[in-house]
């Protein structure tokens, strides 16, 4: 078992994005009860976009306090919010644009232009609203090279420290994109990654098979915050769980 780690594999794809939402309910309640509000930072991709669906039907959209959730990505591209692959459009065509959420609740990440001066003004965006706290929960995926939001293997932005948010350079995509840090990821009370199906098998087996770190998702969670990964049966289907 990966260090800094917890695996929960609830059942098959609708068991696993129905214990998803609940899990996202349970941590929004618990930070609305000890600090008044929930600050979560969305993950983009297409598992994240059917979490998101789900948890703006009934019952779940009536079991959320829309309006006390600050919402934020893990990541975005160097793309304009109209763009098909733009994570702030996927997360509110999903559903959140239906929410009850206040405009200024929703802080999008501007990538698309001038994004080493956006990821600084990101990141005071992040201190600004959340003061001297962390985040509660930060969502992930896991790529099949086992990249996490955009920290991609053998990019400068696995190594940069004092930063909470930073323009990443990928060189295999020939793209810049904006993301969290590592240093903000593991501040977070929770970081949780989303993996479901079988095309993430293989990379989840080498994860979580690994003694060392050889992959960028390997670097979140810490001895007091392990991440949590919950995978369905179709992506855990080669492990051995203990």
């Amino acid at each position: 078992m990966m260090l800094n780690a917890q695996l929960i594999v609830p059942g098959d794809l609708q068991a696993t994005l129905h214990f998803c939402a609940e899990h996202f309910i349970t941590a929004c309640r618990e930070a609305i009860a000890e600090h008044g509000s929930f600050a979560v930072a969305l993950s983009g991709g297409s598992t994240p976009k059917s979490l998101y669906a789900l948890l703006c039907q009934k019952p779940y959209s009536a079991e959320i306090e829309w309006s006390k959730i600050d919402f934020f990505w893990s990541d975005e591209r160097s793309v304009p919010p109209s763009h098909p692959e733009n994570n702030y459009r996927i997360a509110l065509q999903a559903g959140l644009e239906r929410m009850p959420i206040p405009t200024h609740h929703i802080h999008r990440m501007v990538a698309e232009t001038e994004i080493e001066k956006n990821a600084l003004l990101y990141e005071k965006t992040l201190h600004d609203v959340l003061r001297d706290r962390s985040l509660d929960l930060v969502m992930l995926g896991m790529g099949e090279d086992g990249h996490t939001a955009s920290l991609f293997p053998n990019t400068e932005g696995l190594h940069l420290s004092g930063r909470l948010v930073i323009a990443n350079y990928i060189p295999q995509k020939k793209s810049w994109r904006m993301t969290l840090t590592y240093e903000c990821i593991n501040d977070a009370q929770q970081a949780v990654f989303y993996i479901l199906g079988a095309s993430k098998k293989k990379m989840l087996l080498k994860v979580f098979s690994s003694n060392k770190i050889r992959f960028p998702c390997q670097q979140v969670g810490t001895p007091d915050h392990p991440a949590l990964w919950i995978a369905d049966q179709s992506a855990a289907a080669t492990l051995t769980l203990k």
